[in-house]
């Protein structure tokens, strides 16, 4: 494997100054840099051992850096043509990966041996794990990481976060579910096992709100473990009057005393969420 030390310098020094990427130490920084993006070798953010993630900025500037050393290509694909500067993944099927046309993955993500991309998109920079349900249009952002066993309902559109690099990108742990029509974008941070009902909408700024206990808790950018969330609104006054403005409601916990499986089941139907 390269040096990550010798690329992340290389990537670094051509961020503050594009004219070095006429040198070839610098552009091939940035070309192994996705490669191994694309291996799954580098990682945009990673997770310690405690739970914390850490974003990796200097991957973030090589993605960036890869749309101007790359030129507008022709790309055929049977019957299918596109115009565009990044090339599709390949090795799909040695991979273990299945792929149900048209789904589209582009070079610089990475999809886990078991994943299935239905008819959606995962962008550059992505890490998709093992075992997670991409369904139809359902798109992943640049640089979203989601987890193992996850599942991506129906049109599920979670963001992309490439600027500033340093940005925390939108993040997805594993056996999360996802329901239909479902946004989560600006480096929101769903924990391991959550489930998001149909049509939640996550922003940085969107106030997650535990319903369960005697008082309101709020949250933000932040989904906690097993949590069960829907839409919800919440009275906000304003010149004109007091109307509602969205929020999300966590109104339960999925047990750890069942099979994931189980108990995504049971969350389902015990709290009548929407999919």
């Amino acid at each position: 494997m390269a040096d990550l030390d010798d690329l992340a310098r290389h990537v670094g020094a051509a961020f503050q100054d594009r004219t070095l990427l006429a040198d070839a130490a610098h552009r091939d920084a940035v070309l192994a840099a996705i490669d191994l993006l694309d291996r799954g070798a580098l990682r945009v953010a990673t997770q310690a051992d405690d739970g914390a993630w850490t974003v990796h900025a200097w991957v973030k500037q090589a993605i960036l850096l890869y749309f101007a050393v790359r030129q507008m290509e022709r790309i055929e694909v049977g019957p299918f043509e596109f115009h565009d500067k990044i090339p599709l993944k390949k090795g799909l099927d040695a991979a273990g990966v299945r792929v149900v046309p048209p789904g589209v993955a582009r070079h610089g993500a990475f999809l886990e041996k078991g994943v299935v991309l239905m008819p959606g998109y995962v962008n550059i920079g992505a890490w998709v794990g093992a075992g997670t349900m991409v369904d139809t249009w359902a798109t992943v952002g640049s640089c979203a990481q989601i987890g193992r066993g996850v599942h991506l309902s129906g049109g599920v559109g979670i963001g992309g976060v490439l600027e500033p690099p340093g940005a925390r990108p939108v993040i997805i742990e594993d056996g999360a579910f996802v329901g239909s029509r479902a946004i989560v974008v600006e480096g929101v941070h769903v924990e391991r096992e959550a489930v998001l009902g149909a049509n939640v909408v996550l922003t940085a700024s969107t106030k997650i709100i535990d319903v369960t206990g005697e008082a309101p808790v709020e949250h933000v950018g932040r989904v906690p473990a097993r949590s069960v969330v829907i839409p919800g609104t919440r009275p906000k006054k304003f010149p004109a009057g007091e109307f509602g403005v969205p929020c999300a409601l966590i109104i339960g916990r999925r047990s750890e005393a069942t099979d994931k499986k189980v108990s995504l089941e049971s969350a389902l139907r015990d709290f009548d969420v929407a999919v």
